[in-house]
């Protein structure tokens, strides 16, 4: 049996991925994700008097929470099997993967299971976000002060 025989063979197996439906899904799981993220920018502002920018920066914490939450009790997993993307690709997909590895790592022991496990993948994405702001805030310092720009 050579190379394209075997293709045909597992491409005949394997069953048609159904791609419109998935993007679909994804698409609109992933509005709904926003849009529950603006109405909690919307009730920021009305009850706490943020303004739209302060806003922002608890309406991630909440809903990096709120994933927190529905990954603890199981629903996330249910979402993100059904949303595939749509799930992963807003905030929550941060809190997940922080809750997730915590969770995985229970049976090891809070210190060395849970501390040492929870901040496996999302440990990443805050070094490369704290060194991201650094550079460009670098980088409009520099420009601020020769000129380019102004604050």
């Amino acid at each position: 049996m050579d190379q394209k025989q075997f293709e045909d063979i597992v491409e005949k197996q394997n069953p048609k991925t159904p791609m419109f439906t998935n993007m679909l899904k994804a698409f609109l799981v992933g509005g709904i994700i926003c849009t529950i993220g603006q109405l909690i920018i919307f009730f920021y502002i009305r009850f706490f008097s943020f303004t739209e920018r302060t806003a922002a920066n608890p309406t991630a914490a909440t809903l990096v929470f709120i994933a927190m939450l529905l990954t603890g009790f199981g629903y996330y997993k249910k979402i993100s099997q059904f949303a595939g993307a749509g799930s992963a690709v807003p905030i929550t997909g941060f809190g997940n993967s922080v809750v997730s590895a915590a969770i995985e790592h229970k049976t090891e022991g809070y210190v060395l299971g849970v501390g040492g496990n929870m901040f496996k993948l999302a440990g990443s994405v805050i070094v490369f976000g704290v060194l991201s702001a650094f550079f460009v805030a670098l980088i409009k310092t520099i420009l601020v002060k020769i000129g380019v720009v102004s604050w």
